[in-house]
């Protein structure tokens, strides 16, 4: 039965892979995208599919997964519903590391900043975990201050620095347009590597949701589940927020989606948060190029649209406990 789920939801997130091709500010008929994929008829209608929608499709599919997969190890780990990727920090440090380098280097294209977010976002993980280990909510309170503390900086230096200002604004509503496969290649190892580390988690976190006792007596090491799981974390959000900017809610709905229809077995929730998130970021990216056209409304403004009630809506009715 939760084999069948899964691949109905695969089947749906192929739909929506197609849709997200085939819909955008200019109408091509489905014919059309069919014979651009597979021949070189209309250089026009190739140089926007090859050169625009697979790259941006592609994107969409590795930052949901990421972001889904971050979202579901970093609930396990703090014990904690309402925790999220940005939990740690990582939205935070990659904001600063834009910002730092626009308006201190300035650097305006994305394949140099990116490098500059990716780098912020890990050191800034690293420092929260190295200040709240030994406890989840320590943790969660280091998370906290520390975004706070970075948030501040960011926008005091943004203020003051139009070039660093625009591009910010920009970056930090998120985003998965006008990208191309270069920075898909650029993110991919690091989601990879991520998921790996995140879907070798599966049996520890399973057995750290019990309790650390329990998790120690299967033979479970909790502060190396711990670090293991932050590695996965910093790896998977912060390539995923350097490329298109904090997308929020995803990291957080998705998990209780997967956790609905697969239980609470992180083998197969894993892999639902995997497929889930994508079908959420990618359905959001396609509403926003329907709602606005001949323009479109950026991701993270839809999902943040599509989220905030949903997540509301699932808190009364679930009256989520602790883990």
């Amino acid at each position: 039965m939760i084999k069948a789920k899964l691949l109905a939801l695969l089947g749906l997130l192929v739909v929506l892979c197609v849709l997200s091709i085939a819909v955008g500010t200019r109408q091509i008929p489905p014919a059309d995208v069919i014979k651009a994929l597979f021949s070189h008829d209309r250089p026009d209608v190739e140089g926007i599919i090859w050169g625009s929608r697979i790259p941006r499709t592609a994107l969409g599919l590795l930052v949901g997964a990421a972001l889904g997969l971050a979202g579901a190890v970093m609930q396990a780990l703090t014990r904690n519903p309402l925790a999220d990727p940005g939990l740690l920090g990582i939205s935070a440090g990659a904001a600063f590391g834009v910002v730092i380098a626009v308006a201190w280097f300035g650097l305006t294209s994305l394949y140099s900043y990116i490098w500059f977010a990716f780098a912020a976002a890990l050191i800034t993980s690293v420092v929260v975990y190295l200040l709240g280990r030994g406890a989840t909510t320590t943790l969660a309170i280091a998370g906290v201050a520390v975004s706070a503390l970075l948030t501040s900086l960011t926008s005091g230096i943004a203020l003051i620095e139009p070039d660093a200002l625009n591009r910010y604004r920009f970056w930090a509503t998120g985003s998965l347009a006008g990208q191309d496969m270069a920075l898909v290649w650029a993110v991919l190892p690091f989601i990879l590597v991520g998921s790996i580390i995140a879907a070798g988690l599966a049996h520890a976190l399973n057995g750290l949701t019990l309790g650390e006792d329990v998790a120690a007596s299967l033979g479970w090491r909790a502060n190396l589940v711990r670090l293991k799981g932050a590695a996965a974390i910093m790896l998977l959000t912060g390539a995923a927020v350097a490329a298109t900017g904090p997308v929020v809610f995803v990291g957080l709905v998705v998990p209780h989606l997967a956790r609905m229809i697969a239980g609470p077995d992180h083998r197969w929730l894993l892999s639902f948060a995997a497929v889930l998130a994508p079908i959420l970021l990618l359905g959001a990216d396609i509403l926003g190029r329907i709602i606005a056209r001949p323009g479109e409304v950026n991701v993270g403004i839809v999902v943040a649209f599509l989220g905030a009630p949903f997540f509301i809506a699932l808190v009364r009715r679930r009256r989520l406990a602790e883990l």
